[in-house]
């Protein structure tokens, strides 16, 4: 027997425009929203926005000030710096676990992503080559058999992909990271956890004075 659908409600379908409008860099961090504007591009009524936005600042990508408005989410270097530190927790712990579970099936599903990688970037589609980076680094975590350690990364995901989106302009950064994903498969490939540990320590903890400081000043 065939599951019926569920129309998707008017909240959701302003929930998902401004999630990809602030992911994909379209909104820049901490910039102020409009309910007004939102709703008239949308051709929706302001209660779907308000909800919308609801939604988008309990998943930390909004931020809702009293007497002054809803913002985009904006990081001080600080925070930036934290950020790192909780990703690299989560994702060091996932790689470790996903290893112990299976790590053929993790190599072959990070190598996968990382031809698929290789030819966004031949052809140069810079959005392509960003949403497989998320997807490189969400492997770790479907690969753990873990899902409370997948929930609390979930919290910081989307702020990871708003900032990663941010990157895209820098090729430097790009060849970098690539190669450095290109270097953890190989190292899982091998069966050499140390080295992949060591390489994704490297990946993630650029803080100050790093590309990832310049995506929250610009």
């Amino acid at each position: 027997m065939k599951a019926l659908t569920r129309p998707k409600s008017l909240t959701e379908i302003v929930a998902e425009s401004l999630r990809d409008w602030v992911i994909s860099g379209d909104m820049d961090l901490g910039s102020q929203l409009s309910e007004a504007r939102i709703a008239q591009d949308l051709s929706v009524s302001r209660t779907p926005v308000r909800e919308a936005i609801n939604r988008l600042e309990m998943e930390g990508l909004l931020t809702v000030e009293p007497q002054r408005g809803t913002f985009v989410f904006s990081l001080e270097p600080d925070e930036l710096a934290k950020l790192c530190d909780a990703r690299l927790s989560l994702e060091s712990a996932a790689l470790g676990f996903a290893m112990q579970v299976d790590a053929p099936r993790l190599a072959d599903r990070l190598s996968a992503c990382v031809e698929q990688m290789s030819r966004a970037r031949a052809s140069d589609d810079v959005p392509l080559y960003l949403r497989l980076d998320s997807e490189f680094h969400q492997i770790l975590m479907d690969c753990s058999d873990n899902r409370f350690l997948n929930d609390a990364y979930q919290t910081i995901a989307q702020k990871m992909a708003a900032l990663r989106n941010r990157l895209g302009r820098h090729p430097d950064h790009m060849a970098k990271s690539y190669r450095e994903h290109q270097e953890i498969c190989d190292a899982i490939a091998r069966g050499d956890e140390a080295t992949a540990q060591s390489i994704l320590r490297a990946h993630i903890g650029r803080k100050e004075g790093s590309y990832w400081e310049m995506a929250i000043k610009d």
